[in-house]
């Protein structure tokens, strides 16, 4: 354990030092169950003008490590030609596309979260900036639109 200490302070220390780091999380609650909650995301998303690409169950794995769980999705979500042009134009941002939101149960709650788009592009594609911001917008609408059960 000792010759792991001066790593175990190293990872710590640069986890506490950048306070902002949260600003790289988009999150939002609701207390819409589960599966309406999912609908709801859904919609917004193609409110949004995206198309939900695909859903992807991730509780499957969770189950095998010991999580008792069965509502854990991402929802895989983009605008063909934007995520194509990126695709094409920027192939180091592959990984990151089509854009992800997970989606899970907490108690009576349910949580979604994503990766600010912003982080992609601030320092590596300054170019990008306008692009990735307007889809935070889109982001932050969508997760606002999750928090209000009116709609």
């Amino acid at each position: 354990m000792k010759k792991f200490l001066p790593f175990l302070v190293l990872i710590f220390s640069l986890s506490v030092s950048n306070p902002s780091q949260a600003d790289n999380l988009l999150m939002a609650r609701t207390n819409l169950n589960f599966p309406e909650a999912m609908l709801k995301l859904q919609d917004s998303i193609r409110n949004h003008g995206y198309t939900v690409s695909r859903v992807q169950r991730v509780d499957i794995g969770l189950t095998h490590s010991g999580y008792v769980t069965d509502k854990y999705r991402v929802v895989f979500f983009g605008k063909a030609d934007l995520v194509t042009r990126l695709s094409n134009d920027y192939p180091k941002l592959i990984p990151y596309l089509p854009f992800k939101i997970a989606i899970f149960a907490e108690g009576d709650d349910t949580l979604i979260v994503a990766a600010n788009p912003r982080q992609l592009t601030d320092k590596t594609y300054p170019e990008l900036k306008p692009v990735m911001k307007k889809v935070e917008k889109d982001m932050l609408e969508i997760f606002q639109t999750m928090r209000n059960n009116e709609e």
